[in-house]
């Protein structure tokens, strides 16, 4: 019975160790983009973003996922990156 409490007890401890250097995740809509060259605008855009950690653009369903450091990058910041580069956002999930 002990042993199983201490599993137990392992298996939490890991699961929640694993993934606290995941950063959060921005899912944004993301209009104007008409074509296959506009995610690789998007992108760009949102690789100048200080604290942006991972971004995968989506141009079927027009969104794109930013993983970031909130130390170092805002939704605000992450969404005017795809706005100035011509390509508005709003926050779809995430923030």
């Amino acid at each position: 019975m002990k042993l199983s409490i201490l599993v137990a007890a392992l298996l939490a401890w890991a699961s929640s160790t694993a993934f606290a250097d995941t950063p959060p995740e921005l899912q944004l809509e993301v209009t104007n983009m008409t074509c296959a060259a506009c995610p690789i605008t998007v992108r760009k855009a949102l690789e100048r973003v200080p604290g942006v950690k991972s971004i995968k653009v989506d141009f079927a369903s027009r969104t794109a996922t930013v993983g970031y450091d909130p130390a170092r990058a805002t939704p605000e910041a992450i969404m005017k990156a795809t706005a100035d580069a011509g390509f508005p956002s709003v926050v779809k999930k995430g923030g």
